[in-house]
């Protein structure tokens, strides 16, 4: 039985958000690319001025029997900071936005519920500032862009902020994480 969903997040540069999911037990693929602006097929040399209004994000295709929405959403606020307004460390910019494009009730109502949850609990030292949308057009990016932490582990960015992102999930929900030499 296959229970195939969709989970949209924006949470900083997708080199960063794609690497935490695509290792997680359950993930069928990781798509990187743009969602929330106003322009049509838009590509990374026009996002990165913050003028489209897209926010790099990630399109997660799951199966919602190995791992739940829930989860990925605890994973998607562990792995970034919530509380900062259009910023992910050195990446400045709406492009950079904390968001979740909820793709049906269930998922917002879920959404709401864990912002609630880890803003009562003073989880972090701000209130999260993350979007909660509806579904929105997704644009995949580049192909380059397309599971670009595996292509180039030894990019500078990818050293400094991809691999420890991805190294704390690894850690944190090391149950979760997928053999690759079984999974492959």
């Amino acid at each position: 039985m296959n229970n195939t969903q969709i989970a949209i997040f924006a949470g900083g540069c997708f080199w960063c958000t794609e690497p935490v999911f695509s290792q997680l037990r359950g993930v069928q693929k990781v798509v990187s690319g743009y969602i929330g602006g106003h322009t049509l097929n838009p590509t990374y040399k026009e996002i990165c001025n913050g003028d489209t209004g897209h926010a790099e994000a990630i399109e997660i295709t799951f199966d919602a029997d190995q791992v739940s929405f829930e989860t990925l959403l605890e994973i998607f606020f562990v792995s970034h900071d919530p509380t900062t307004p259009n910023r992910q460390g050195n990446d400045v910019g709406t492009q950079y936005r904390s968001a979740v494009f909820c793709q049906n009730g269930t998922q917002r109502e879920q959404t709401e519920k864990m912002i609630a949850k880890l803003n009562e609990a003073r989880i972090f030292n701000a209130p999260i500032v993350t979007e909660v949308n509806g579904p929105e057009r997704f644009w995949p990016a580049e192909d380059y862009h397309q599971y670009y932490f595996d292509k180039n582990p030894n990019q500078p960015y990818c050293l400094a902020v991809a691999a420890p992102k991805a190294a704390k999930i690894r850690a944190k929900y090391s149950s979760m994480i997928k053999d690759f030499t079984q999974d492959a």
